[in-house]
């Protein structure tokens, strides 16, 4: 690339892109919506088990694997209990 290709280069960029102020803040304080999206009920559907307990499907499709390697494999379950 040679100089006028770099200074064209340049020139082309600085009229695509928007100056920055060196003091650029939001327009707006961002930490009340923060607030609000962790508050905010989870996106993860779950389904109630037992009273007071919320399971995740993803939680009781490991609770059924885990049933099914100890039927399949009781020889496992010393060490599904180690690791639990």
């Amino acid at each position: 690339m040679n100089q006028r290709d770099h200074d064209q280069m340049k020139e082309f960029l600085q009229r695509a892109l928007l100056p920055v102020d060196a003091d650029a803040e939001p327009a707006r304080d961002l930490w009340p919506a923060m607030v609000r999206r962790l508050d905010a009920d989870s996106a993860t559907p779950t389904l109630p088990v037992g009273a007071g307990f919320n399971w995740a499907w993803f939680d009781g499709a490991l609770a059924a694997g885990l049933l099914a390697l100890a039927a399949s494999f009781p020889a496992a379950v010393p060490l599904i209990l180690y690791y639990l």
